[in-house]
């Protein structure tokens, strides 16, 4: 049925008047909820711009985010992002403390290192990790370090009750209200270290033991055939003399003069002999030794030389009158060549548990703090083996010297335990 055209008209104006009511209706509702969505929208913005400013701050490591699949954690990667990783990848522990010595943070190689669960290690105290000697002077270290930052190597006890030299280098750091952490320490694992400087140390020994064994053999050559051989040309040579007539008075002249050369050859091959393996070390002992030395050094450099010794409560072994020898002779040669001293001091005697070896001389002396390897690229292994011969013994050397103040070396060299010492001087 086609309805007119009126009436098409009447039913497009109610409908328009039915949609115009709808749209007032709920043009009121929400007017009516207007001031309850707008208070929370507010209240979420005001907790998201908190939320930003606290990250770009640098409050907030990491966010949960509640989603369909459960809560999440993200990281927030911020300006301290980089450092973070780096302190974490890195070899050597990193810590910070308080003042009281408590760890408020440690990365995962610290925590490796001493064989301990990290959330064991951040919140203890630093102390546990140290024995009662490391942490007397930890505690001094601390205050030195307060001013300007301290090295110091000591051992750790570990988790499993094994021990790790470390090398720790300790920094203040600017005070944080929110951590209290004054102390920054990085914590380097010495193991590998010592370890090779022990090989060094055993291929060391081993050079020594190779040379001392190549200087017996040569003595040995020098005595039995080269000297032997010298004394026989120079009786040869007597018995030439003998049979030239007077007569011929500058021929017999020119044969003396052979024969003071050979006699003279003679006494320095056994003089190269004694010093690369003295006989009298292992008959007569050191202090003869070194009273031979010092007796010769002055006869053939003219240099005057006081000589000090003390007989020693037991006779040192070996090995350590072996290398005070060796040392001496070092030292003298030194004086002789470098020196240009007038007076030399060489001391012998026991201080304690220790036998001491003193040379002073009053030459030109030298700067400790410039190696003399490095002039020229002549020098220095007389110090070095110095220190070596003394660490192969157990012992140390302590060197002293100012140009133009001479030189004092000082060696000490344990000894093995007898009755009181009996001093002599002379």
């Amino acid at each position: 049925m086609k309805l007119p055209a009126a009436d098409w008209k009447d039913l497009r104006i109610g409908r328009r008047r039915d949609l115009e009511a709808w749209q007032t209706r709920v043009e009121k509702t929400a007017l009516n909820r207007e001031p309850n969505n707008l208070s929370k929208l507010r209240a979420r913005l005001a907790e998201a711009e908190a939320a930003l400013r606290a990250i770009r701050n640098g409050d907030v490591d990491s966010v949960v985010v509640a989603g369909k699949q459960g809560s999440q954690v993200f990281t927030l990667q911020g300006a301290e992002h980089a450092y973070r990783v780096l302190i974490e990848s890195m070899n050597e522990g990193a810590l910070t403390l308080t003042t009281d010595k408590t760890i408020l943070y440690a990365n995962h190689c610290f925590a490796r290192l001493v064989k301990c669960p990290l959330e064991q290690v951040v919140g203890s105290s630093f102390r546990r990790f140290l024995s009662v000697k490391d942490r007397a002077a930890l505690r001094s270290l601390l205050k030195l370090a307060a001013r300007s930052g301290a090295k110091i190597q000591v051992q750790l006890n570990a988790g499993d009750g094994s021990q790790i030299p470390v090398h720790i280098s300790i920094r203040p750091l600017p005070r944080n209200r929110s951590s209290g952490a004054i102390f920054g320490m990085v914590v380097t694992d010495m193991t590998e270290a010592r370890r090779t400087s022990e090989l060094l140390r055993a291929l060391s020994h081993r050079v020594v033991d190779a040379q001392e064994a190549e200087r017996g053999r040569v003595a040995l050559e020098l005595h039995d055939n080269i000297t032997q051989h010298l004394c026989a040309i120079l009786f040869r040579g007597q018995a030439l003399a003998g049979q030239i007539p007077d007569r011929d008075g500058a021929l017999k002249r020119e044969v003396m003069k052979l024969q003071q050369m050979l006699s003279t050859t003679a006494d320095e091959v056994e003089r190269i002999s004694r010093d690369l393996r003295p006989g009298v070390l292992e008959q007569l002992g050191l202090v003869e030794v070194v009273r031979a030395t010092s007796t010769e050094f002055a006869d053939r450099t003219g240099v005057s030389t006081k000589l000090v010794c003390a007989q020693l409560s037991v006779r040192p072994p070996a090995d350590t009158e072996l290398a005070i020898y060796r040392i001496l002779q070092e030292a003298l040669r030194n004086v002789e060549e470098h020196a240009d001293a007038r007076h030399v001091t060489v001391c012998l005697r026991q201080r304690g548990a220790f036998v001491q070896l003193v040379v002073k001389d009053d030459g030109a002396g030298f700067d400790p703090n410039h190696h003399p390897a490095a002039r020229g690229g002549k020098g220095g292994l007389g110090l070095l083996g110095m220190r070596e011969r003394a660490s192969y013994a157990g012992g140390a050397v302590n060197i002293k010297s100012a140009r133009r103040a001479g030189t004092q070396i000082d060696v000490r060299i344990p000894l093995p335990p007898g009755p009181d010492v009996s001093h002599s001087t002379r």
